[in-house]
């Protein structure tokens, strides 16, 4: 309330002020690894730019992860490019690096070399950064991080949201912390970041007039919005802690329950547990849990339904080993809110367990 006021108080409401600027600068701080960050309205905003920024055009083909929410595919159909989706690993749920790599030598046996790829921390989870790294560097192809739900994640030390030259974060209203919509674009040079920050000021160019010579968005955060941003900071790792804490709540109580199992840590990965989730062994059990769980007034999910499953993208080339479609089946995501008390959790796992038995 401090910044949002403060944001009044200077008459600065606009997509520009102090707020704004500091927030960036509390997000670059907290990165660290050369961060250099643009506030924007959305994350889906951030990845709209960032494959504006790789140089993506219409016809262009990008690979995406396939099992992820729909913001991570929908901005390559915004530049009229061509999604190509590839399914996920078991140990992180995330994109496939041997699957990857098949599906480029595809493409370019094809004639049509990928533009980008989209890589994913599901659910905070880091994906397998080093071999898609290693992939992309071979064919010359740029990542696009999407760390949209990943902010406080690490890899090898590293904050999830650096690892590549775009990397985009959401801060809407169920993330980790929220400016109740809004994402940022983060990037390595000065040159990107006021690239991105021309084009989501809806690319005016620099004379007295208004004059445009590209086209531009809207894209960019307002200082109220930011000013939420600022107080978020401040309270971001205990909303960590808290995940984790969920997270960890879960496992204990109901490690002892063989229909049911968790996503480990690789080693040298730190995950936010954005979301906490859980793998039975059927779809049939996870819809019986689920509906249980409803019952009791108790809401949880499905894991994310995969993108080459869904109709907008039914016509999309998709490279795929079941992996996704798999855990779309058996997944459930479990209430995860930093808020949550211990009484609260424990209403969750009795009635988990009294539905065990």
């Amino acid at each position: 309330m401090k910044y949002i006021q403060e944001a009044f108080d200077s008459n600065w409401v606009a997509p520009l002020g102090a707020n704004v600027d500091e927030f960036e600068k509390d997000l670059a701080q907290y990165l660290g690894n050369q961060a250099k960050v643009a506030a924007l309205s959305a994350g889906t905003a951030a990845l709209h730019l960032a494959l504006i920024l790789a140089g993506v055009q219409r016809d262009d083909e990008v690979i995406c992860q396939s099992l992820t929410f729909s913001a991570s595919a929908n901005p390559i159909a915004y530049q009229g490019a061509v999604p190509i989706f590839v399914d996920s690993e078991n140990e992180t749920w995330n994109m496939d690096p041997e699957l990857l790599e098949l599906a480029i030598q595809e493409r370019i046996k094809n004639g049509k070399k990928p533009k980008a790829i989209i890589a994913v921390h599901l659910y905070g989870m880091p994906y397998k950064h080093n071999e898609i790294k290693a992939i992309s560097e071979k064919y010359e192809i740029p990542i696009i991080e999407d760390a949209a739900e990943a902010l406080g994640s690490e890899y090898h030390e590293l904050k999830c949201g650096t690892l590549a030259k775009y990397s985009c974060l959401s801060f809407n209203g169920n993330k980790i912390i929220t400016t109740s919509g809004g994402g940022a674009l983060v990037v390595k040079s000065d040159a990107d970041k006021e690239k991105t920050v021309f084009l989501s000021t809806q690319a005016r160019d620099n004379a007295p007039h208004y004059q445009h010579s590209e086209i531009g968005y809207n894209y960019r955060m307002s200082n109220i919005v930011a000013g939420i941003g600022r107080g978020q900071m401040e309270v971001l790792t205990t909303h960590i802690n808290a995940r984790r804490a969920n997270f960890e709540f879960y496992q204990q109580k109901l490690s002892g329950i063989p229909e049911l199992s968790f996503v480990a840590e690789p080693e040298s990965v730190y995950s936010n547990r954005w979301l906490s989730t859980v793998l039975t062994t059927s779809y049939e059990l996870r819809e019986k849990l689920r509906l249980a769980l409803q019952y009791n007034n108790i809401e949880s999910r499905p894991l994310w339904k995969p993108m080459h499953l869904q109709p907008v993208f039914k016509d999309a080339p998709r490279y795929t080993n079941g992996v996704s479609e798999d855990l779309f089946n058996r997944g459930l995501c479990l209430p995860s809110g930093s808020n949550l008390v211990d009484e609260e959790k424990q209403r969750v796992t009795d009635t988990i367990l009294k539905f065990f038995g």
